[in-house]
């Protein structure tokens, strides 16, 4: 069996940056689309775990796009192997919801995010890992 051919930068670039479009948009369905069927989604620290396939997938951002509004993730640092990249992103926008857990009472929000990402051959997410500075957002959302 043989490997697929490895994918450009340019074509990971254009598959995260699809990604981070749907997800300013609140775009659940189209976030979902940039995903394989069968993707590891693992955003560590969510209390469910990491979670497969689309379906599993869907709670997570059906409950982020509840949290947060107005959001934009700009690329700070983008480091690229076979068929994976590692992003590291600042978020910004709002905290309208409760966003991990804390209340947000649509305070704005920035915080940074590194992301893991590993794509199949047809250019799609297969695998994403992502961590983000819990710290920084605690402290910009006080729970007085």
């Amino acid at each position: 069996m043989s490997l697929p051919s490895p994918l450009s930068r340019s074509e990971m670039d254009r598959k995260l940056d699809e990604h981070f479009t749907y997800e300013a948009r609140d775009d659940v369905e189209g976030v979902l689309a940039t995903l394989t069927p069968d993707v590891e989604h693992d955003v560590v620290g969510w209390p469910t775990g990491p979670a497969q396939g689309r379906d599993g997938a869907r709670p997570f951002y059906e409950s982020l796009f509840a949290d947060l509004s107005d959001g934009s993730a700009t690329s700070l640092k983008r480091y690229y192997g076979d068929n994976f990249m590692v992003d590291e992103s600042l978020w910004s926008g709002r905290a309208t919801g409760h966003p991990f857990g804390l209340e947000g009472r649509d305070r704005p929000l920035a915080f940074r995010l590194l992301h893991i990402i590993e794509f199949a051959g047809d250019g799609n997410i297969k695998r994403e890992n992502v961590w983000l500075d819990l710290a920084s957002i605690m402290q910009q959302l006080p729970q007085d």
